[in-house]
């Protein structure tokens, strides 16, 4: 008879921001499949979770996956977890779910934290419609990405490296409207969670500032309602 695989989210930073059931999982199953099994383990400790853990990550993945579905065939209970947040989104975890649902094995996904939920609502952009990219491309496809972004007519959100941030804020800054807004958050639930809301300008001004330090989510206005504002304003 088949196992089970469950996708546990984790706390991105608050270590109080995980379910009672997500705790209940993680004891009970066979192994935990961690993105770093010393991030993990301090989460662990924490709740005094003795489940034995294993790496696997984005670079060990391809090799490992054969044998973690054949566990799951053989009976195994299964959880992955990813070093912060919710496994699969922009985190390992689609390719052992893409497998097990060929392979007709149960799969159970528990909600929990992720980073760009919180930071779309601290936004104030409309959130009735939105598009979520994840990162950029690293090199390749970045620019032409960037052009496609300032063209959204939905609110937009996406991840950046506090080392690109600066780069991103003012390409976005120079392919959109002077007014189009952005809100820029970082660290979230973290001790120095802060939150810049304002025009692209003044985002770059801020972080030309003040040297980008922590995780990012960068929320972009869509340029629909960006040309709302100006409509009213004109009308003013």
């Amino acid at each position: 008879m088949s196992g089970k695989l469950y996708i546990v989210p984790t706390p991105i930073g608050n270590l109080g921001d995980i379910t009672y059931r997500a705790v209940s999982v993680l004891k009970s199953v066979d192994k935990i499949l961690a993105e770093d099994t010393r991030t993990t383990r301090v989460l662990l400790n924490h709740y005094e979770i003795s489940t034995p853990c294993e790496s696997f990550h984005i670079h060990n993945e391809h090799h490992k996956l054969s044998k973690h579905i054949q566990d799951l065939k053989e009976g195994a209970q299964l959880a992955q977890v990813s070093d912060a947040g919710t496994p699969a989104v922009s985190d390992p975890g689609y390719l052992l779910t893409r497998e097990a649902i060929s392979q007709g094995i149960e799969i159970e996904v528990l909600p929990g934290a992720t980073a760009f939920l919180p930071a779309l609502i601290k936004s104030g952009f409309a959130l009735h419609k939105f598009t979520f990219e994840g990162f950029l491309p690293q090199k390749k496809g970045r620019q032409t990405k960037l052009m496609e972004w300032s063209k959204y007519d939905d609110t937009l959100v996406f991840y950046e490296s506090p080392h690109k941030l600066l780069k991103t804020l003012v390409a976005l800054r120079d392919l959109c409207e002077s007014h189009r807004r952005v809100s820029v958050s970082r660290e979230i639930t973290k001790k120095f969670e802060e939150t810049v809301n304002g025009t692209l300008s003044d985002a770059v001004a801020h972080f030309e500032a003040r040297a980008p330090k922590g995780e990012f989510v960068v929320v972009l206005e869509g340029a629909k309602y960006a040309n709302d504002q100006v409509e009213i304003l004109d009308s003013e």
